[in-house]
């Protein structure tokens, strides 16, 4: 996540964060001045400090206990950034394996389907019959081994410091809303009977808000564009895809992550979390009218 150099800087590149000497950056605290990446940027009052400046109170007057450090978003630092995504990983990873050991009759029951017919209870089955739950399940199931793996390593890389720069509640809210809506878009255009699995949803959610985030910290968009367009093409150019997913989570995240990283300091949480309400709002009327059509 580079800037492009000014015509001032030359070929010169930019300073690395002092917390993480491989990171570029171009944002300083405004106490000390150390640079600070994306991982290490504490929302103030005026720009952004580093972690030691605000638990140590510097220059505030407070004792090193009266505020807790605070990301860009508004969440607060903790020691490991990347614990969400990692669990979220360990849990992928479990329900893999308790898959390949149980076989079909596991992804049958918790993958997203509309409406379909399950030849070993005799019954129809799906979301339209009341199983909601399969809007969630789905995310955490894969087809096969490239298709968890390809998932799991755009979550590590794409996670962490998406999870460092909004917040742990923020990031997981965000994760969970652009998943159910890009299952919801899969339930109202796919075919009833289309069984569908995968995290993708929530990673390409986890993408459109990196999007706005890198825009937000005037960071060179090339990157995470170029890769967002390479993903889009397979989504579309390759069969047995769900497009409808990932379409749903990447519009999902853009929205919410827009309300993250823009919310004005003093209507915060309101906005955040009520754009959050606002998808999952959406999630469940789209779920409805689909269901109203297929019973």
């Amino acid at each position: 996540m580079d800037q492009v150099p000014s015509s001032s800087q030359d070929a010169r590149s930019l300073p690395t964060c002092y917390r993480h000497p491989d990171r570029e950056t171009g944002i300083s605290c405004t106490r000390c001045e150390r640079p600070i990446c994306p991982e290490c940027m504490v929302s103030a009052s005026v720009g952004f400090q580093c972690p030691e400046c605000v638990r140590n109170g510097s220059g505030t007057g407070q004792a090193p206990s009266a505020s807790a450090p605070r990301t860009l978003a508004g969440g607060t630092v903790t020691a490991d950034p990347r614990l969400l995504t990692k669990i979220l990983i360990g849990a992928n990873l479990l329900l893999f394996l308790v898959q390949e050991a149980i076989g079909d009759a596991f992804t049958d029951r918790f993958a997203l389907v509309g409406q379909g017919w399950d030849s070993d209870l005799g019954s129809v089955q799906g979301v339209a019959e009341g199983q909601w739950y399969r809007l969630a399940t789905s995310m955490f199931l894969h087809s096969g081994v490239m298709h968890i793996a390809f998932n799991m390593l755009s979550l590590w890389w794409i996670g962490g410091p998406l999870e460092a720069a909004l917040g742990r509640a923020r990031y997981l809210t965000l994760y969970f809303a652009s998943g159910l809506a890009g299952s919801a878009l899969t339930y109202l255009l796919a075919a009833p009977n289309q069984l569908t699995l995968g995290a993708s949803g929530a990673i390409f959610g986890l993408f459109g808000a990196t999007a706005v985030l890198m825009r937000r910290l005037k960071y060179d968009m090339r990157p995470v564009i170029i890769l967002l367009v390479i993903n889009l093409v397979i989504t579309f150019g390759w069969s047995g895809i769900a497009w409808q997913a990932h379409v749903g989570g990447l519009v999902g995240g853009v929205l919410i992550g827009y309300a993250m990283v823009h919310a004005p300091r003093e209507r915060r949480g309101l906005i955040q979390y009520g754009a959050c309400a606002l998808v999952l709002l959406a999630v469940v009327v789209v779920t409805l009218l689909r269901t109203a059509q297929l019973t």
